[in-house]
């Protein structure tokens, strides 16, 4: 098969190919690992090739519903047994998976054939993939651009056309920011439904959840059918699942929806234009598809959210690098220095504040589920700006000297004391305010590409749900998705 017939489909297209016989697990995989041979290169998005691997899989027998169709897992938390998991981290390069992650075995048992594992920021904390471990993931729409993070090598990935869905976790917007970036379509599911084992109950105290980015909603819809086909028995909860497979409600119909749509930054930073003009363009689809749009906005204090939501990542960065330094015996210096800094800030805060701020949660998703009580769905930008260009959000010289010197005298974690926290934490989210909420209150979110920027690059609006509303989310993001096809356009790689 060549790279022309295999980017047509998609992969439950190319599911159906194999299941009918009429293309091979193995001819599959080297159209894949042709088309990343061609364009790796370019967009540094596969760090870890499994070539050897993936070729001994498609040899063999598979079976499940997505049996011998290519795939490529995210280089964080995604543990793939006897390989390493690097995290975008020099400190956890060395490390080897034990075991399969459980989403990653759902993934096997489905039949796919995992051949990689995609680029990561270190431990997934910023919004660009740019790690020193494995340098800069660039957007396959424009190289100079990101392809945004963390989940940036998936979708850099699969917006070139090397796979057509692959996976990714979202703790902060970490599946929607780089869908967003690339054209795609990715949707984060909510709190617990997707398992998080064996090495986690849940993860970053339940805002992050595992899944993909794909091409086609139909993709995710069904790859979350995998992920959600059983309970986990070590999880911490149950969540409830639909009364029919994800798959098949993303082929239904949306009934007439109510949205509320606000294109203000919840932290009172600049939205640009063209993230204004992405929801515009949404606003026109859903009137001309007979939903009901206005303008309206959850009650909730986006700046204290922020704060609450920031607590928690630098403590959980905090724990990280304690955990890897006892495990490895890195040093303080084979991390990077932001997350070196944010670290420090968790520790500070200590765990009387970090419970204190974590608990304000369930303010924030109690008042998301009174807006709820009025609208089926949020509307907002997915990003406050276009993807911005590669090394655009990196930490100023002159900062980085005084961060290093904070380091040194030991005093860095007094700054999460002073105003510079909350001055940090609207630097660090200005780029992409509107994500977190959806993390915060556990609810399913998701980013769908309607829109190109004067420049021709992607950017999308995402679209928040009410508890259990993946279902609708589906059936709207198909139903948008067959009134404005998306796929049709390709990056000039």
């Amino acid at each position: 098969m060549d790279y022309r017939d295999y980017r047509t489909y998609d992969a439950v297209g190319l599911a159906e190919l194999v299941a009918r016989g009429e293309v091979t697990p193995a001819e599959l995989l080297e159209a894949a690992l042709a088309r990343a041979e061609a364009v790796n290169g370019k967009i540094n998005a596969i760090v870890r090739p499994m070539p050897v691997i993936a070729r001994e899989r498609a040899a063999g027998p598979l079976s499940g519903p997505f049996a011998g169709v290519p795939f490529l897992i995210k280089d964080l938390l995604q543990d793939y047994e006897g390989r390493p998991t690097g995290g975008g981290s020099r400190a956890s390069q060395g490390l080897v998976a034990g075991r399969h992650s459980e989403v990653v075995r759902r993934w096997l048992d489905a039949g796919l054939v995992v051949f990689g594992q995609t680029n990561t920021p270190e431990f997934g904390i910023k919004s660009v993939t740019e790690p020193e471990a494995g340098g800069p993931t660039r957007n396959p729409w424009n190289l100079a651009h990101t392809p945004g993070g963390s989940s940036g090598g998936s979708a850099a990935a699969v917006a070139a056309g090397i796979v057509p869905a692959a996976g990714a976790n979202d703790g902060g917007g970490s599946i929607r920011i780089p869908a967003a970036c690339c054209g795609l379509f990715g949707l984060k599911p909510g709190r617990g439904l997707v398992p998080a084992g064996p090495a986690h109950g849940e993860l970053l105290a339940g805002a992050a959840s595992d899944g993909v980015v794909s091409r086609t909603v139909r993709d995710s819809a069904a790859l979350l059918d995998v992920l959600t086909a059983r309970p986990d028995p070590g999880a911490p909860f149950l969540a409830a699942r639909p009364d029919a497979p994800y798959a098949e409600l993303a082929r239904r119909t949306p009934p007439k929806l109510r949205v509320g749509v606000s294109t203000r930054s919840p932290i009172g930073t600049p939205v640009a234009r063209e993230a204004v003009e992405a929801v515009e363009t949404a606003v026109k689809l859903l009137t001309g598809l007979g939903h009901e749009v206005e303008e309206a906005e959850p009650a909730v204090d986006g700046l204290r959210m922020a704060d609450d939501f920031m607590a928690m990542y630098a403590t959980q960065n905090a724990a990280t690098m304690a955990e890897l330094k006892h495990r490895t015996g890195a040093a303080d210096t084979d991390f990077e220095l932001d997350t070196r800094l944010l670290a420090a800030a968790g520790r500070a805060l200590g765990a009387v504040e970090h419970t204190v701020r974590v608990g304000r949660w369930n303010l924030y998703a109690r008042q998301l589920a009174a807006f709820h009580e009025t609208y089926d769905l949020l509307l907002t930008p997915t990003l406050a700006r276009p993807p911005v260009r590669i090394g655009e959000l990196d930490t100023p010289w002159a900062t980085r000297q005084v961060g290093k010197a904070l380091l040194r005298a030991g005093v860095a974690g007094r700054l999460s004391r002073t105003r510079l926290w909350r001055q940090a934490v609207v630097a660090n989210l200005a780029p992409n305010p509107f994500t977190q909420l959806a993390n915060v209150t556990g609810r399913p979110a998701m980013s769908v590409p309607l829109y190109r920027t004067p420049d021709g690059l992607p950017l999308g609006v995402q679209f928040t749900g009410p508890l259990g509303g993946e279902g609708t989310l589906l059936a709207l993001a198909a139903q948008l998705e067959a009134a404005a096809p998306w796929d049709a356009e390709r990056p000039a790689l």
